[in-house]
């Protein structure tokens, strides 16, 4: 049974956010209450769908001692008693104990590991199955940081992806990535086995994370770009170093500014990220190997090209259409992932 104070908890907070939110002028008392605005939402209509529904079942339930509207009063408590289990089974879902940064864009690295050019070329594979995904999807991707490889592959590449719920959809692509298939520069036609590394990380505003400028070394170099006339020639690449964690990111776009800009968003969402899993290391330790555990040295997914199969490892999902996975039809994948950690979560709740 869900208790009913702790749903008029949740209605009352929603009502004084809502009212806060018409008188606050702070930029950043807006933004922190919005998120939290919008991330209640949600789980407010679901409690009033719930609600309504138990109200429907007592006002049919009066109706039963009237002998001309007993028979309108069955069918109607028949057809309430039919969608209460899944009104109740999404109540606890939406109780669930919510993730700070699901509603939150996302920052995307990917970095070949094991496998050479391979590995390079199955990284730049692994991006455009990302951005194809973030496009059906309605979100748009910035590029912040990219060091191409030969043959379309990349040695690193970060991305910016903003959008609703981002996150929150994508933060179990956190692990080692495996592909098997046959490479393009193997005359033999031998099958090759090769990683890459993907991290998924919450992007964090400034209000979030303060890095003091004494904290923080900037060097400029020169880029060294593909070739050609791609090659950089001034010295606007930026790197980064956060003096505390030793954390250093870059980035060799054209303008020495928006290489800052970049490398800020980055360091920023590296210091959210390590400062989330200090404070979720208890719990997460807890729950390793249900879902996963975020852990990037995790081999979580193959990629099987020979038999056009791509598997899951931390949920046992196996489906046999590489191809459209690899076009950006991540859907089913996502769901599944999302769905197996709602479970996970509500077992731990008893629910």
């Amino acid at each position: 049974m869900i208790p009913a104070r702790k749903l008029q908890e949740i209605l009352d907070r929603f009502a004084f956010i809502e009212a806060k939110l018409a008188e606050l002028t702070d930029p950043a008392g807006i933004a922190q209450l919005g998120r939290d605005y919008a991330g209640l939402q949600p789980v407010v209509a679901t409690i009033r769908d719930w609600q309504e529904a138990q109200a429907g079942l007592a006002a049919a339930s009066e109706l039963l001692g009237d002998p001309d509207l007993r028979g309108l009063a069955g069918d109607e408590i028949a057809a309430i008693e039919a969608r209460l289990p899944a009104l109740e089974e999404a109540l606890r879902l939406a109780l669930l104990p919510r993730d700070a940064a699901d509603a939150r864009a996302a920052i995307l690295e990917i970095r070949p590991g094991t496998g050479g050019d391979e590995a390079a070329l199955f990284a730049g594979d692994l991006l455009r199955m990302y951005l194809r995904f973030a496009e059906a999807q309605g979100w748009s991707v910035e590029i912040l940081e990219e060091n191409p490889a030969g043959l379309g592959g990349y040695r690193e590449v970060v991305a910016a992806i903003r959008g609703k719920g981002v996150f929150a959809r994508l933060k179990f692509e956190s692990g080692v990535h495996r592909v098997q298939r046959v490479p393009v520069t193997e005359a033999g036609g031998r099958i090759h086995t090769s990683a890459a590394t993907v991290a998924v990380l919450p992007e964090a505003e400034e209000i979030d994370i303060k890095i003091p400028a004494a904290d923080i070394r900037i060097d400029t170099y020169r880029s060294s770009g593909a070739g050609g006339q791609h090659v950089n020639t001034t010295d606007s690449a930026v790197r980064i170093t956060h003096i505390p964690t030793g954390i250093a990111v870059t980035s060799s776009e054209k303008s020495q500014h928006q290489n800052r800009a970049n490398c800020m968003i980055a360091l920023r969402a590296r210091l959210y990220d390590l400062e989330r899993r200090q404070m979720d290391a208890e719990r997460a330790a807890a729950r390793k190997g249900q879902v996963g555990s975020g852990d990037r040295s995790e081999r979580i997914r193959t990629y099987n090209f020979p038999q056009g199969r791509v598997t899951d490892h931390r949920i046992g999902l196996t489906l046999y259409r590489l191809d459209q996975v690899m076009a950006g039809d991540l859907g089913e994948i996502v769901d599944a992932l999302v769905a197996a950690d709602q479970a996970a979560r509500l077992a731990e709740m008893g629910g």
